[in-house]
């Protein structure tokens, strides 16, 4: 198989990526804002030390936040796509059509890396984190993203509208944050949550960055946060390349070019 419909695909989500500026300035908004209003505030009620520990054990799980807040938006473009016409010049490519989905969540890896670097030099700049915790945190970020990309493309290929994307994302997308140990150390959560956190794939990609930080507490081993972060990648990739390629949910995007024609 020819790459260049691949490359094609990638290219065109990164090249406007890089033409919105404003986007990539305002994806910073959110986790500044998490950072320095919410850790400040919570770090409030510390003392001293603690209050500076504590912003440091922000610095992984609003990184984490960043990927996947970048990677599940970027995936929402599999269902624009499909939603204004621009998936069925995809369809009839000489591809299959799972490595249309491959494509998507490529391009939607790199764009949360791209805004995860945008953060990591944020925090270089504040004095939160050195030059050598952040080439540490690099290889965790990009499995991370891998993750998240991989659940943005879940949801995608199931949504059949914007709205219907933007209504799962956020029912699904605060219980994955919240309920991971970005936040707060999870072997302090009650039982009934501790589970949750166990189940929740992202929980590890959050270990996995703080494995990269210093002095910051962590709930599993590395070689448990990659096997289970890759694995789930592996068959949330196979899943959705699967239900994307079914014929019962590209059959609309002709049909109603039939009916237009």
């Amino acid at each position: 198989m020819s790459w260049r419909p691949v490359k094609a695909v990638v290219g065109r989500e990164m090249s406007k990526l890089f033409r919105q500026r404003a986007r990539l300035i305002s994806s910073m908004v959110r986790p500044m804002i998490w950072l320095l209003v919410i850790g400040s505030g919570v770090g409030s009620m510390l003392q001293g030390a603690e209050q500076e520990g504590y912003l440091t054990f922000l610095v992984p799980g609003i990184l984490a936040m960043t990927l996947l807040f970048a990677a599940l938006l970027s995936a929402l473009t599999l269902v624009y796509d499909k939603e204004f016409g621009v998936m069925r010049m995809m369809m009839i490519a000489p591809i299959a059509h799972y490595w249309i989905v491959l494509s998507k969540l490529i391009a939607a890896t790199l764009t949360a890396m791209v805004q995860a670097l945008l953060l990591l030099i944020l925090l270089l700049l504040m004095g939160l984190i050195s030059i050598k915790i952040a080439f540490n945190l690099l290889l965790p970020a990009l499995i991370t993203a891998i993750c998240c990309a991989a659940i943005g493309g879940l949801i995608a290929v199931w949504s059949k509208s914007i709205d219907n994307f933007a209504v799962i994302m956020n029912f699904f997308i605060f219980p994955v944050f919240f309920l991971s140990g970005a936040l707060y150390p999870v072997n302090q959560l009650p039982d009934y949550l501790h589970y949750i956190v166990l189940v929740n794939p992202f929980s590890y990609g959050v270990d996995l960055l703080k494995h990269a930080v210093p002095n910051v507490a962590t709930d599993f081993s590395v070689m448990t946060d990659v096997v289970v972060v890759l694995g789930f990648s592996f068959v949330a990739i196979i899943i959705a390349c699967w239900q994307f390629s079914r014929e019962s949910v590209h059959a609309p995007l002709f049909h109603r070019l039939g009916n237009k024609s």
